[in-house]
C-alpha cells in the first residue's frame, strides 16, 4: 500500500503541475505520514538525513567553478583553439564546435552550462560563415550532452552518492566513451558537411595555433588538475571540486582578467542559485527514495528479476526503456537517485558492473536532455540562439540518432567503460 500511494501520489501531482521537486518530496512526505510510525517532526531530520552526503558537496564547487569559467571568457579561447585545431576541415567550424564542448565539458560538469556557454559563441560564429543557424542549434545541443558524460560529471556524483560507488573510478570510466561520442559527432558533422558542402576556414598557421594554445593553456590546465589530482591520490573529487573553484576565480580574475572584483558577488550569487535548485531536487528525491528503501523495494525487485530468469542483456534493456522514458518527465539527478537504488542491487546480482551501469545511465540521461517534453539542453540552446522551442527540437531530434546508437553501443560493451579504469589498476 505505501508503494502504491507512493507513486500514485507522485504522478497525481506531476499531472497537476506540480514541480517535480515538490512532487517527490510531498509524496514521500505524505506516504511516510500516512504508512509509516515516523513522526511529523522526524521528517525534517529524514530530509537532512538523505541529503547529507560528503560527497554532495562536489556539487556547489563543481558548479561555482563552470561560472567563474563561463563568466571569465575561457569558453570563447577554448572555441579559437578548437577552430585553429580543425577549422580548416570541411564543416570545421562545427566540427571545433564539438570540440570546445568536449574542453568545456572537462571543466564544468554540467551540460546546460556547456551548452550557454560554447552555444552562445559558436553558434553566432557559424551562421557568420555561411552555416544554417538550425544546424548549429542541432549540434551544440546534443554536443553539450557531453558535460555530464566527460569528467568531472555532477550527474555522475549524484549516483556515486546513491550507489557508494567510486567517483574517481566513474570520472576515469567516462573519458573514453565521452570522447568516441565525441568523434562520433565529429565524423558526421564532416559527412553532412561533404554533402552540403558547408564551408571550411583558411588553416591556422603554426604560430596561429600556438597563440591560440597558449591562450587556453590555463583553462586546459584545469582538467590535468581535477583528474591528475584525483588519479594521484593529492586530494578527493569533492576536494577536487573546491580546488577548481579557487582555480577558476584565480584565472578569470588575475591571469585573463576577463572578470573585476565587483563582478564577484553576481557569479556567487547566480551559482548559489544553482546549487539550492539542484540541491532541493535531490534532498527530495532522496527522501522519496528513502521511502522506497524502507519498504525494501529494490530487494523484492531483485528477487522478482532473478525468480524470473532475466538475463544481464534483458536486464539492460529493461534499464534503457525505463531511463529513456523517466529522461521525458524528469531531471537527471532525480532520477538517478530513484532509480539507482533499485536497479543496482539487481545489476550486481546479475554480474554486470556497477561503473558500467553507472555510464549507461548517464548516456540515458544525455538523451534525456535533448528529447522533449523536459529536455532542459533544447530549453538552453533555444534561449542562446533566437530559435523557437520548435525550431530547436526539429534540429536537434536528427543529431539525437547518434546518442542512442551510441548508447547500444555503450550498453553492450562494457569494455569501453571499463578499460581505462582497469588499465589505471583503480580499486
Amino acid at each position: 500500500m505505501t508503494v502504491i500511494c507512493l507513486f500514485l501520489l507522485l504522478f497525481l501531482f506531476m499531472f497537476l503541475g506540480v514541480p517535480i521537486a515538490i512532487s517527490l518530496g510531498l509524496s514521500g512526505a505524505l506516504s511516510i505520514l500516512m504508512f509509516s510510525q515516523d513522526s511529523l517532526s522526524s521528517l525534517a531530520i529524514k530530509l537532512f538525513e538523505t541529503s547529507d552526503s560528503y560527497t554532495f558537496l562536489a556539487i556547489p564547487f563543481f558548479l561555482l567553478s563552470g561560472a567563474f569559467m563561463t563568466t571569465g571568457g575561457v569558453a570563447q579561447r577554448l572555441i579559437d583553439f578548437a577552430n585553429a585545431c580543425v577549422g580548416h576541415i570541411r564543416g570545421g567550424l562545427a566540427i571545433a564546435a564539438v570540440l570546445a564542448c568536449m574542453l568545456f565539458a572537462a571543466l564544468s560538469g554540467s551540460s546546460p552550462a556547456t551548452v550557454a556557454a560554447v552555444g552562445s559563441i559558436a553558434v553566432a560564429g557559424m551562421v557568420r560563415s555561411g552555416y544554417p543557424r538550425e544546424f548549429g542549434a542541432g549540434i551544440i545541443c546534443n554536443a553539450g550532452t557531453l558535460g555530464i558524460l566527460i569528467p568531472p560529471s555532477i550527474v555522475m556524483v549524484v549516483y556515486s552518492a546513491a550507489t557508494e560507488t567510486s567517483v574517481g573510478k566513474l570520472f576515469m570510466a567516462g573519458v573514453i566513451p565521452g570522447i568516441l561520442l565525441g568523434l562520433a559527432l565529429m565524423v558526421t558533422i564532416y559527412i553532412v558537411a561533404r554533402i552540403k558542402k558547408l564551408p571550411a576556414q583558411p588553416r591556422a598557421s603554426f604560430a596561429q595555433w600556438l597563440t591560440c594554445a597558449r591562450r587556453a593553456f590555463w583553462g586546459l590546465l584545469l582538467l590535468v588538475i581535477i583528474l591528475g589530482g584525483i588519479y594521484s591520490g593529492m586530494f578527493t573529487p569533492t576536494e577536487a571540486a573546491a580546488v577548481a573553484a579557487v582555480y577558476s576565480a584565480f584565472i578569470a580574475l588575475f591571469v585573463y582578467k576577463d572578470m573585476r572584483i565587483k563582478d564577484c558577488p553576481k557569479v556567487l550569487l547566480e551559482s548559489g542559485r544553482l546549487t539550492i535548485m539542484l540541491l532541493f531536487i535531490i534532498a527530495n528525491a532522496m527522501l522519496f527514495a528513502h521511502v522506497l528503501t524502507t519498504e525494501q523495494i529494490p530487494q523484492q525487485i531483485t528477487q522478482w528479476v532473478m525468480s524470473e530468469g532475466l538475463t544481464p542483456i534483458g536486464f539492460l534493456i529493461m534499464v534503457n526503456i525505463v531511463l529513456l522514458v523517466a529522461g521525458s518527465f524528469m531531471e537527471p539527478s532525480a532520477i538517478i537517485l530513484i532509480l539507482a537504488p533499485i536497479f543496482f542491487p539487481i545489476a550486481m546480482k546479475l554480474g554486470i558492473d556497477p561503473i558500467h551501469l553507472g555510464i549507461v545511465m548517464v548516456v540515458n540521461m544525455e538523451i534525456g536532455l535533448v528529447h522533449p517534453p523536459v529536455g532542459l539542453n533544447l530549453f538552453v540552446t533555444s534561449a542562446v540562439t533566437g530559435l523557437t522551442l520548435g525550431q530547436t527540437i526539429r534540429a536537434a531530434l536528427p543529431w539525437l540518432m547518434i546518442l542512442l546508437l551510441f548508447l547500444v553501443l555503450v550498453t553492450y560493451v562494457p569494455f569501453i567503460s571499463l578499460a581505462l579504469p582497469e588499465w589505471l589498476g583503480m580499486p
